[in-house]
């Protein structure tokens, strides 16, 4: 596996919320990323693929919510969100494709 590759495991996709725009007029971008994935791993991953500096990388884990599916109760998947401080000058624009 290339280190490119590796890279598009740690981070998932965008997230384009009405959160995740306010926080991106202050140089922020929040991404899913693995669960298993460390802030280290993220900001290298940011930094090689899209060519800016990061500033820091702040996660945070949200539970899987219980759900009915067919009458029956399941669990959702947990999801880490990473919330990506960009230093000065730098933006990503997550509104086009990658």
């Amino acid at each position: 596996m290339t280190a490119k590759a590796a890279h598009y495991d740690v981070i998932r996709k965008p997230i384009i919320t009405e959160k995740s725009t306010m926080a991106s007029e202050n140089g922020a971008v929040v991404f899913e990323v693995a669960i298993d994935s460390n802030k280290p791993q993220i900001k290298e991953a940011v930094e090689s693929l899209f060519g800016v500096k990061v500033k820091a990388v702040n996660t945070t884990i949200t539970k899987g919510k219980v759900k009915r599916f067919r009458g029956r109760p399941g669990t959702r998947k947990d999801v880490k969100k990473a919330y990506v401080t960009l230093e000065e000058g730098n933006t990503i624009d997550v509104s086009t494709g990658l």
